[in-house]
């Protein structure tokens, strides 16, 4: 009888164990994400595609109400927009609509190109005009010759009550990369 009873108590604690892992994968599984991003020249909407096909999440572009001009682009003009911006810590380009509702969501990637080193104003814009508190925020960023880090560093210690995870780089879309970064969340 006390085989039975051990045998029968082992068999539930295996159950018990099976569907706890079970439901740890389908609460990682039912995560809701949202993938926000800007980008002046269409490289980081590329990423950005990428990076929802792979996490399955949802897109959400961030539009400068006025669309940045290639001459607004030029960082060799000191006078350009983007110049003028970088330069301006307190800078926030109006949006062209309000921000997402980010209610509904678990994870918020947030793409964006390497300007001077840092995030582009217009993406603080957005981190302010929503709430990510209680959100998992995961930046990435596309760049011709800049790292991330600085850019995430500025980043957390703008918001440091939000929730950051480690940024990733991407030089150019490669759809491998994202893929093993951005199925981990």
């Amino acid at each position: 009888m006390n085989k039975i009873v051990l045998s029968f108590a082992v068999i539930m604690a295996m159950c018990f164990g099976a569907c706890a892992q079970n439901k740890e994968k389908q609460n990682t599984d039912t995560k809701k994400i949202l993938v926000a991003y800007f980008s002046a020249t269409g490289t980081t909407a590329e990423l950005a595609r990428a990076v929802r096909d792979v996490t399955r999440g949802d897109l959400y572009e961030i539009v400068p109400e006025e669309a940045y001009t290639p001459a607004d682009l030029d960082w060799n003009d000191s006078r350009s927009r983007s110049s003028l911006e970088m330069g301006d810590t307190l800078a926030r380009p109006a949006l062209k609509s309000p921000g997402a509702d980010v209610s509904g969501y678990d994870v918020i990637f947030i793409g964006y190109p390497i300007w001077w080193n840092e995030a582009p104003r217009v993406v603080n814009t957005f981190i302010e005009s929503v709430d990510l508190r209680g959100k998992t925020i995961v930046p990435f960023a596309t760049s011709g010759g800049s790292g991330i880090d600085n850019s995430v560093s500025k980043l957390k210690a703008a918001y440091p009550d939000l929730q950051w995870k480690e940024g990733r780089l991407f030089n150019s879309p490669v759809r491998e990369a994202i893929k093993s970064w951005a199925s981990q969340y």
